[in-house]
């Protein structure tokens, strides 16, 4: 039962319509997974700069007082 057996394949017969429809149905699959991982790398982009805020010098700023004209 431990024998061990090496399968190599050399061909796949598929019709072209039953490939067609398999890649459609794919394309539909991955539509979550892409909006999954948008979400976690807007997650993750959100903490790192929760970070950066939390570890800027805040007593280094100087803001104007010229009433929001930039003066």
């Amino acid at each position: 039962m431990n024998e061990q057996r090496e399968v190599i394949v050399t061909d796949i017969r598929m019709p072209f319509w039953s490939m067609v429809i398999f890649l459609v149905k794919l394309a539909i699959a991955s539509i979550p997974a892409l909006i999954i991982l948008w979400l976690l790398m807007a997650l993750l982009l959100a903490l790192l700069g929760l970070v950066g805020l939390a570890t800027m010098p805040w007593d280094t700023f100087h803001w104007s007082t010229g009433g929001g004209l930039g003066v």
